[in-house]
């Protein structure tokens, strides 16, 4: 038998995968900034991943994603019962993506939902629906990998 090929990079990533800081630069930050859809994902109590699309902006000076929701969904509710987790959105059109990876934790604090709205309309050109319970979770991204961005 031949030897094993590994689907590795050096960095422990799948090859072609490009591990980055958060500090991106004008490809990946110019595709972030696009209006589109990303999955979170968030452990569920069990540790088994829900994953889920969601619209969310991010903050690449501070390195925060938000997403906003309802407190009573499963995202929120996975995030608020595992305290210190992590939490990954991958934003993917065709074959480039980037996923920020970081410890998220949800706000119900006026002044951090309404910065999450603010960001939102500002990004999808539009306020996102207000219902009652609406939170927002920050992810305080610490890595960022990505492939075909350059």
């Amino acid at each position: 038998m031949g030897a094993a090929m590994s689907t590795r990079g050096h960095s422990g990533e799948p090859a072609g995968c490009t591990p980055m800081s958060t500090q991106v630069g004008t490809p990946v930050g110019d595709f972030l900034a696009e209006p589109q859809v990303a999955t979170l994902t968030t452990l569920r109590p069990d540790n088994s991943p829900h994953v889920v699309a969601v619209r969310f902006t991010w903050e690449g000076r501070t390195g925060t994603a938000r997403v906003l929701t309802v407190d009573t969904t499963r995202k929120a509710r996975n995030v608020i019962a595992g305290p210190g987790g992590r939490a990954a959105l991958c934003q993917a059109v065709g074959f480039r993506w980037v996923t920020l990876e970081g410890l998220a934790i949800v706000h119900d604090a006026p002044r951090r939902v309404a910065e999450g709205i603010r960001r939102y309309t500002a990004r999808y050109g539009t306020p996102p629906p207000a219902p009652p319970g609406l939170v927002v979770i920050e992810i305080a991204v610490d890595r960022i990998t990505r492939l075909n961005l350059r």
